[in-house]
C-alpha cells in the first residue's frame, strides 16, 4: 500500500523520512525510509486485523520480549495518574486489560475502549468497554478524570485527532499518562536494544504468535513524531504541562500531561 503523498502527511502517518526534527524512538537509522507502511483507512484494517489475530497469546508475547519489564512499566502509568480513588479512569487501546486491571487496584473505576474485537473478547477485566476508534470515541465531553494508554500512539491513524479526541473526553485539570516504546539514547545499550527488538523479537513472535504481526512491530515506530513533535501534538490538542520520561534507560517511554483549563467545581462534577 504506496504511502500518501508527502504535501498531505500528518504525523501519524508519516514515515522516517517526512521528519523535520528527526524521529525520537525508532533504533532505525535517521532517514530511513518505509515505503510500504499502510497509512489512512489501510492502516486502519491492517491494525484492527492483526491485533485481532495476535489477541489470544497478546499478554505471553509481552511478557516474554520485555522479558516481564512491561508490568512494572504499566504499574508506573497507572501511578503516573495521581488522581483519587473513585475517579473514572479511560484505557485507551485497552487490549487484555492490563493497564485496567492496574487502575482497579488503585481504586478507580475503569472504561476500555479498543478498535480491536478480538482484544476486547480477551479483556478479562469484566469492566465496561467499547468498541471504537481512538479519534472518535463514544463518550461525553469532559466525563472521564484520567486516561492510560500503553504502546498504541503507533498504531492510531490519526494520532492528533486522536488526542483531541482524548482532550475532549477529558475534564480540565484530568490527568494522561501514556506508554510507549522507546530506544536508549546512545552506547551499548542502545546497539544492543536494536539487536533485541529489530532481530530477536520477530522470531519470538513468529514462535508464539504471527510472524507478520511482530516483524510489522518494530517497523511501526516509523509512525511515531519526534519528542518534540509529540509534545507539540499534546500541546495542541488541550494538554499543558506534557513531560516525558525515559524506563530502564530508554526501553521505554512515559508521557504525561494534564488536560489545560480550570478544574470543575465538586458540585459540577458530581451532577455529571
Amino acid at each position: 500500500m504506496p504511502p500518501s503523498p508527502p504535501a498531505s502527511r500528518r504525523w501519524s502517518t508519516a514515515t522516517t523520512a517526512d521528519r523535520a526534527v528527526g524521529l525520537g524512538v525508532s533504533t532505525r537509522t535517521r532517514g530511513a525510509y518505509e515505503p510500504d507502511l499502510p497509512t489512512g483507512a489501510d492502516k486502519t484494517a491492517k491494525v484492527r486485523s492483526m491485533f485481532d489475530t495476535i489477541a489470544p497469546r497478546y499478554d505471553l508475547v509481552n511478557r516474554v520480549m520485555t522479558l516481564g519489564l512491561d508490568q512494572g512499566w504499566r504499574r508506573t502509568t497507572v501511578n503516573a495518574l495521581a488522581l483519587a480513588p473513585g475517579m473514572v479512569v479511560l484505557d485507551l487501546a485497552c487490549g487484555t486489560g492490563d493497564l485496567s486491571t492496574m487502575a482497579n487496584r488503585r481504586g478507580y473505576r475503569t472504561i476500555g475502549a479498543d478498535l480491536s474485537w478480538g482484544m476486547l473478547a480477551a479483556n478479562r477485566t469484566g469492566e465496561p468497554a467499547l468498541q471504537c476508534d481512538a479519534a472518535n470515541l463514544a463518550l461525553a465531553d469532559r466525563s472521564i478524570d484520567g486516561i492510560v494508554c500503553g504502546y498504541a500512539l503507533r498504531n492510531f491513524t490519526d494520532l492528533a485527532g486522536s488526542l483531541r479526541e482524548a482532550a475532549r473526553v477529558l475534564r480540565p485539570g484530568g490527568r494522561i499518562a501514556v506508554l510507549e516504546v522507546a530506544a536508549p539514547p546512545r552506547g551499548l545499550m542502545r546497539n544492543g536494544h536494536r539487536i533485541w527488538f529489530e532481530r530477536v523479537v520477530p522470531v519470538l513472535g513468529a514462535l508464539l504468535s504471527d510472524a507478520d504481526a511482530y516483524r510489522y512491530l518494530p517497523r511501526s515506530t516509523a509512525y511515531l513524531p519526534s519528542d518534540v513533535g509529540l509534545r507539540r501534538l499534546f500541546l495542541d490538542a488541550g494538554f499543558s504541562t506534557v513531560g516525558r520520561r525515559l524506563l530502564h534507560g530508554g526501553l521505554s517511554q512515559l508521557i504525561t500531561a494534564t488536560r489545560a483549563g480550570l478544574p470543575e467545581p465538586p458540585d459540577t462534577r458530581a451532577a455529571r
